[in-house]
Parts: structure tokens; sequence; C-alpha cells
């Protein structure tokens, strides 16, 4: 391996290599256990910070014998010392002889000349050597020349040169290791670059999604504020434009001619259709904001519904549309504000009588039905008993120019027309269905449109019963 440091640092991503990192520590002292075996010598491995990994060592009788004297174990300390010390060359080899005559082979563990720790091949004696040094004889005083000498000659025998075999066939094993090591850690973290660097992108895009949200919900908040206000102001003129209107009408500032009645007609019919379109902008910035307040209790929707045909009855006659309620029996009542509820079927109603042709017909069919349990109920375990609750279904079905299946979702959202050209034939403010959703959603229940097939369109509006309270 001579490729550099700066390739490892590439490799790496700048983060220095330890030897503990790209090797298995069990494995390691599995493969010494082996070649201790083997070649009857004792090893160990240690890094770069002098900690040791593997071992597979024992103490010699020598040693032992020694350390029953103070000077022999400071001896033997000195010696641990030297070799912890030794700071081989990458991919080089030191050897070191001992007090005792005792050899010691330290070779260098390396990768891409990074010097990553030292693999310690001893104590073992030269088969050369027949007997232990004499200095240490003259440690002590105590010292057994005979006891020292056996316990010399314990010492495993090898060569210099076949510890150096040893140690560099044991080298390369772990080198082919280190290759092995290094790549799982190079594609574990080049995965953990590109998680953070996904993780990143992710977070700068939420930061800006979450700004430019932050400024849609500011821009909205001022949109309905404006609305309110805008809408508050022209009210109050517009209110005395109607009521000066019908007084021409009626006559109070002198008599009309036909052509003038007809100019402060027209002046009444718009003024009257402004309000409405004021009040409108002024029921949508509430329910947007959340200022309006409904007054719920147990109310009979069938009254309501049949309240909101009559009202449209002589308009219905003025088209030549037919206008019907048909109720079941037996329906349950729901909870509700009465009032809004008018307006939601009010509004649906007028929009079906609106692009409902001549010779159609409309019709308000009331029916029980049961409703999907919404997210919040989930938490408290409630759908552990049942998913859906007892509901009241009111559908408007018309015979008109229905509602194509691209704009079913649309035609909810504030100021939308399927029809949105300047010469449209129906006319409208696109208000209507967006507060039909928005009172509807306020009395937890659901609004869709569905196909009348062969001709004309069905909205159906679903109100869940009161809930039931659980002891």
């Amino acid at each position: 391996m001579t490729s550099g440091a700066s390739v490892l640092d590439d490799l790496t991503m700048g983060r220095a290599v330890e030897l503990e990192s790209l090797v298995d520590r069990r494995a390691l002292g599995e493969m010494l256990d082996s070649a201790r075996e083997l070649f009857g010598v004792s090893l160990r491995i240690f890094n770069q910070k002098g900690q040791i990994l593997a071992d597979a060592s024992q103490r010699p009788l020598l040693y032992a014998y020694l350390d029953e004297f103070k000077a022999g174990q400071a001896a033997l300390s000195e010696v641990v010392n030297a070799i912890k010390g030794l700071e081989p060359e990458p991919d080089g080899d030191l050897a070191f002889e001992c007090v005792t005559g005792a050899r010691y082979w330290v070779s260098g563990i390396s990768y891409d000349g990074h010097l990553l720790g030292r693999l310690i091949l001893g104590p073992f004696r030269d088969p050369a050597r027949a007997e232990v040094h004499t200095g240490v004889r003259s440690l002590d005083s105590g010292v057994d020349p005979e006891r020292l000498a056996r316990a010399y000659g314990e010492l495993p025998a090898l060569e210099p040169g076949a510890a150096r075999r040893v140690a560099r066939h044991l080298v390369n094993a772990i080198d082919l290791i280190l290759f092995s090591g290094h790549k799982a850690l190079l594609t574990s973290n080049m995965h953990l670059a590109s998680v953070h660097e996904s993780y990143r992108e992710l977070s700068e895009k939420n930061a800006k999604l979450q700004q430019a949200f932050d400024r849609l919900k500011e821009l909205d908040r001022l949109k309905s504020n404006f609305l309110a206000t805008v809408s508050h102001e022209l009210r109050t003129p517009l209110t005395s434009i109607i009521g000066y209107s019908e007084m021409l009408r009626e006559g109070i500032a002198g008599e009309l001619s036909n052509e003038q009645q007809e100019f402060v007609q027209t002046i009444h019919e718009k003024g009257e259709q402004l309000l409405g379109l004021i009040k409108g902008l002024l029921d949508l910035s509430k329910l947007e904001s959340g200022t309006m307040s409904l007054r719920k209790a147990e109310i009979d929707v069938v009254p309501i519904v049949e309240d909101v045909a009559n009202t449209l009855a002589p308009a219905a006659r003025k088209k030549l549309v037919e206008i019907g309620v048909e109720a079941e029996p037996g329906l349950p009542s729901v909870w509700g504000d009465a009032e809004r509820l008018r307006q939601v079927f009010l509004n649906l109603s007028e929009n079906a009588l609106k692009f409902t042709p001549t010779g159609g017909s409309v019709r308000l069919i009331v029916r029980p039905t049961m409703l999907e349990r919404k997210s919040d109920d989930e938490g408290r375990g409630l759908v552990l008993f049942s998913s859906k609750r007892p509901a009241v279904e009111v559908r408007v079905a018309d015979t008109g120019i229905g509602v194509p299946d691209a704009e079913k979702e649309r035609v909810f959202d504030a100021f939308y027309q399927v029809d949105g050209s300047a010469t449209r034939e129906h006319e409208g403010t696109g208000l209507g269905l967006s507060i039909v959703r928005r009172l509807v959603d306020a009395h937890d229940g659901a609004v869709r449109v569905e196909d009348n097939a062969p001709q004309g369109a069905v909205f159906v509006v679903t109100l869940p019963c009161r809930r039931t309270t659980i002891a």
C-alpha cells in the first residue's frame, strides 16, 4: 500500500483512520491464538495509542521468576517501557533484546502509508544462545543460577529470520483484513455522507418551504383582514343605496315614470346582489380566521330543507323548474347550527336551480347514513368499537349542466368557477361552495360531488349525529 496519506484522507473524508475501526478485535484475537499455537510464541497487537487490541501471550517462567526480586521487577519494567516506545517505520521491523537475552520482534502495521499499530512477537530465545545473559545473575544475590537457566530454557526457540517471516506473514494477513475493513468503512462513510447530504438538502428545502408557508399564511391573514375591512366599509353605504332605491321605487320622493321605475329596480337588484357578495366575503373571512361562532343544538334537518325548498319555490316556478323534498321518516337529529345549515342547503339549492334549464328538476333528498370517523377520534380508542358513526345525508340533485370530473374538487375553492370566462352564461362570485365546505367542516361533516347520470350533478352533504359520551 503506497498511495500516500492524501489518498487515505480522501477516502475517509478527512477523518483519521484507527486500527480498531477497521478490524474486528475478536477475530484478530482468534487469529493470534491460532498463530501462537502454530509457532509457539507469544503475540500481541497494539494500536498507535499504545492500547492493546489482541493478546495471545503466556507469561514465561523466566519473567515469573524474576518478578520475585525487586531488581528483577525493575529490569522487566524497563523492558516493557522500551518495547512500548519502539516506533518502527510503516511496513518496517525492529529487533529488541531484553536484559535476559530473550528477543522481541516488533513489526509496524500500516495502511496507505499510515502507521496504525504494532505487532509484537516474543519473548523467544535464539537457538544460538544457550544461556541466559550473565547480567541477570547479578541483579540480586538470591537469584538461583540453575533455576534461572531452566526458566530460560523454557522460552520458545526461534531464529531471528524465522521470527521475521512469522511477523511478516501475520502483518500481511492483517493487511488483507484492513483492506476488507477499510472497504466496509468507506462504503459506510459514503452512505453516511449521502444521508447527511440528503438530510442537509431536505433541511434547506424544509426551511424554504416553512418560510414560504409563513409568508403565505401572513398574506392570507392580510387578505382576510382586508376583505373583512373592505366588506364592512362597503356594506354601510350600500345599505343606504338599497334603502333609498326602495323609497324611490315606492314613490316617496314623487311619482316615477316607467323608465325611471326600471332604472330604480335595476339599482335595487344590483345593490342586493352586491350586498350578497359582501355578506359572502364577510362569512368567508370569519370562517378562514376561525372567528365565526356556531350556535349548535339538537336540530331536525328536514324542516330546514323544506324551508329552503319553499323559499326557492317562486324562483323555480318562474323558471319552470320543479323543486321538491324527499325525506325518509324517523330520521335522527344532528348537532348543528340551524341558521348556518340553512345557508349551506340554500347555497347548494340556488346553484342547482341556477344551472338547471327550463323543464328540469331539483330534488333535495334526506336519508340516514354512516360517516367515517375523523382522525381525532382514533386517538381515544373509539375506533376499537366502530370506525363509523350515525349521520344524516342531504343530497341536492339537479338535471342541469353538471360538473366535469376534473372540476369536482376545485369547485369548492374560493372565487373558482367552472366557466371562468368573461362571457359565461351564469353569473356568480364563486364563494357559495367555498362557504358551504367550510360550514360543513365546522360541523364535523363532509361534502362531495357525485355524478347524476345521464345529466346534472349531485352535491352530497353528510352531517354526523351528536357524539355519544362514553362514561
